[in-house]
């Protein structure tokens, strides 16, 4: 199912043993991206954590509405999970930041310094709160909410930034304790064409296991 296999210490459990629900879940994600993230697969050991993992990451980074883009989102887990040192979430969410943005480049911009990265007024307002946030929450104030609120943000989009941020902060903590490596499909997207990609990743579809008897 991976190429690129998460190490010890928690590998990637048996699917034969998995519940149906979690099992569909990882099967649609295969289909829809072409490959299962590795996040997918470290945690379909713990069940009841990967339903309420991805129930949280639904809501939050799949929200219609409000004052934030995908790209946005994208960009809040790339720049805030290199400060938080998870290689896993800068490569697989800087993919998606890439694809977002139409820019081959932006992630690793924002990955390395985003106060170099040339980012709009609006985006480097939205970064400065998530980062402090990330890094200083006890300091965060009416203040910080006051410079969003220059750039057409809201409080709904103030929570949404500290949510995105918070969540991630426990996943960057929890893909580094298990060693998560980011699957090898994440360096390539939003870098090269579409047909370039789909001939250097193609991998069988996820397949069900074996019914018993």
């Amino acid at each position: 199912m991976s190429d690129n296999a998460v190490t010890e210490p928690y590998p990637v459990p048996d699917l034969s043993g998995l519940p149906a629900d979690v099992l569909a879940r990882i099967r649609a994600e295969g289909e829809a991206s072409g490959f299962v993230p590795n996040v997918f697969l470290t945690l379909a050991r713990r069940p009841a954590e990967f339903r309420a993992f991805f129930a949280y990451y639904d809501a939050l980074m799949g929200k219609e509405g409000g004052g934030l883009t995908k790209a946005d989102r994208e960009m809040i887990v790339t720049a805030t999970s290199a400060a938080n040192d998870c290689l896993y979430c800068v490569v697989a969410h800087g993919a998606l930041l890439r694809l977002f943005e139409r820019d081959p480049h932006i992630a690793d911009r924002v990955a390395v310094n985003w106060r170099s990265a040339g980012l709009p007024a609006r985006q480097h307002a939205m970064l400065e709160f998530a980062l402090k946030v990330c890094e200083r929450p006890g300091e965060v104030g009416d203040a910080d909410r006051a410079a969003l609120y220059e750039h057409g943000f809201d409080d709904e989009d103030a929570w949404d930034i500290a949510a995105i941020t918070g969540f991630f902060g426990l996943s960057n903590r929890v893909a580094t304790v298990a060693k998560m490596a980011p699957n090898p499909q994440f360096y390539l997207l939003g870098r090269v064409p579409k047909d370039v990609y789909a001939q250097l990743t193609a991998q069988p579809p996820v397949q069900d296991p074996p019914a018993a008897g």
